[in-house]
């Protein structure tokens, strides 16, 4: 009996992936003008970046309810899963891991909840990684080791025009949104300790894009890596990105992932997103 890996749709995972290692991902909600809908189900990150561009629409997003949760776990250990490991976005950003904590309290030791202290492909890396271990037969704690091991060893940059949506949706505080776009510089971001932080600040989009380059590399200067390249709107951009990556890996480089980010982190970065995942291969 196998152990089963669920994750929530802020991990971008690319559909064939999440197919070819069973992944069963929960969508979060999406609530756009007061309609609520589920990411990548009823709302899409096209609707999310036209409504941004409508001053007076609101966009919000939440949690998935403890009992959506429950209902997913149930049913996986009630089709022939011997346990679940859920791994989800970070709990510095969202409330998912709560809820999922208070779903897995039902049944026991038999779901593993972790916290990736991540999200898109940041969270994404450590799932692949959980599910494979879980295809070869490994046990609920190994898998659940692997997927906190991955995550740990995964990084994340990104680019944003504006930190205005991070502040709206309460991912960032005022004064450091305020700092991040001072005197006109181009902020670049990443994830520490599980919150979106400030890391350069640089006078213009080009500089900030070759900056999020060298941020890539030095993430990966030793051993073999995978990438991920996001993007909000931009695929040539992405595209650009993942090539000159590709260059400067080299040899070391085994697999890249290019996607549009979901309605969520749309909504909370909104247009000119582009970022890059550098996950530190564990050999």
């Amino acid at each position: 009996m196998s152990v089963a890996v669920v994750t929530d749709s802020t991990a971008c995972l690319p559909p064939d992936i999440a197919s070819r290692y069973r992944v069963s991902v929960v969508p979060m909600p999406v609530t756009v003008n007061g309609i609520s809908g589920r990411e990548g189900v009823d709302v899409t990150s096209e609707d999310v970046q036209a409504a941004l561009g409508e001053r007076r629409v609101d966009v919000s997003t939440s949690r998935p309810a403890p009992a959506e949760l429950a209902r997913r776990y149930r049913q996986l250990l009630d089709t022939g899963s011997a346990a679940v490991v859920s791994i989800h976005l970070s709990g510095e950003l969202s409330g998912t891991c709560d809820a999922a904590r208070l779903a897995a309290a039902e049944f026991g030791d038999k779901v593993i909840v972790v916290d990736s202290r991540n999200t898109g492909m940041g969270l994404g890396f450590a799932v692949i990684e959980a599910a494979k271990a879980a295809k070869r037969g490994r046990g609920r704690g190994q898998v659940a080791m692997l997927a906190r091991q991955t995550a740990e060893a995964t990084r994340t940059f990104f680019y944003v025009d504006t930190l205005e949506f991070l502040r709206r949706g309460g991912r960032m505080g005022a004064a450091q949104a305020l700092l991040g776009t001072a005197l006109s510089v181009k902020p670049l971001l990443h994830v520490s300790e599980g919150k979106v932080e400030v890391r350069e600040k640089v006078r213009t989009t080009t500089r900030a894009l070759a900056k999020l380059e060298d941020l890539a590399v030095t993430a990966g200067r030793e051993g073999s890596v995978d990438i991920a390249l996001h993007h909000l709107g931009a695929p040539e951009a992405a595209q650009r990105l993942a090539d000159r990556l590709a260059e400067r890996f080299g040899r070391r480089l085994r697999h890249t992932y290019i996607s549009e980010v979901g309605a969520v982190l749309a909504a909370h970065c909104g247009p000119g997103l582009l970022g890059v995942v550098v996950n530190r291969r564990l050999e």
